[in-house]
């Protein structure tokens, strides 16, 4: 393993082991039945979740679309209790953070990520932490990676992404970077798999 590499982890799919995360089950759990169409057309039609990933609205005005009155507890609740840490990142983190640099690229809301980030004390790990929330970009957008390569100064082939999702993968190759997908969904990808981190951890050692 080379000391310069710098390692790109994905949020939900990877460290997070809901790959698509739960809000939209979890918002249906605690609205009645008579309140389902509201909810659909504020997902899918005002595609509210891209707008708050986007940084376009906070997270209180997103979770105020639904009709959630404290939205601060809503958020906390969601995040704390129907999320889940994969038992395997600590160890990693701790063992590969001081042989590569991480950097956290999620697509998030800008409120969620940092509130996930401190809540499993994460912060530690990461040199620095690229949000859509933050930058107004989401993958598989390219600009997001290029903005990426720009901030943290680097090559693209310095990079390794992490990700579960192969769509943001290939365009990760596009620009250059070395590319690795976590298999939470059994997607298909011709490049380099691994099912956990103790298989992500053997992947680095190789290369």
């Amino acid at each position: 393993m080379e000391r310069n590499r710098i390692l790109l982890l994905d949020m939900y799919g990877v460290i997070i082991k809901e790959s698509k995360g739960y809000f939209i089950p979890y918002t249906y759990e605690h609205f009645p039945e008579t309140e389902y169409d509201k909810i659909t057309k504020i997902f899918r039609q005002d595609k509210s979740f891209t707008k708050a990933q986007l940084g376009e609205i906070t997270s209180d005005e997103f979770l105020g679309m639904f009709g959630y009155e404290d939205t601060k507890e809503t958020m906390r609740d969601y995040l704390k209790n129907h999320l889940t840490l994969d038992e395997q990142f600590t160890d990693f983190a701790e063992k590969y953070s001081v042989q590569m640099e991480f950097n956290l690229l999620s697509n998030d809301v800008s409120e969620w990520s940092e509130f996930l980030t401190e809540y499993h004390q994460l912060n530690s790990y990461f040199s620095d932490k690229i949000v859509s929330g933050d930058v107004a970009m989401r993958k598989p957008d390219k600009n997001i990676f290029l903005h990426t390569i720009e901030r943290l100064k680097c090559k693209p082939e310095d990079c390794i992404f992490v990700d579960n999702s192969v769509k943001n993968l290939l365009v990760a190759e596009e620009v250059g970077m070395q590319t690795v997908l976590f298999d939470r969904d059994g997607e298909e990808y011709d490049g380099i798999v691994v099912n956990d981190f103790r298989e992500l951890g053997m992947y680095l050692e190789s290369v």
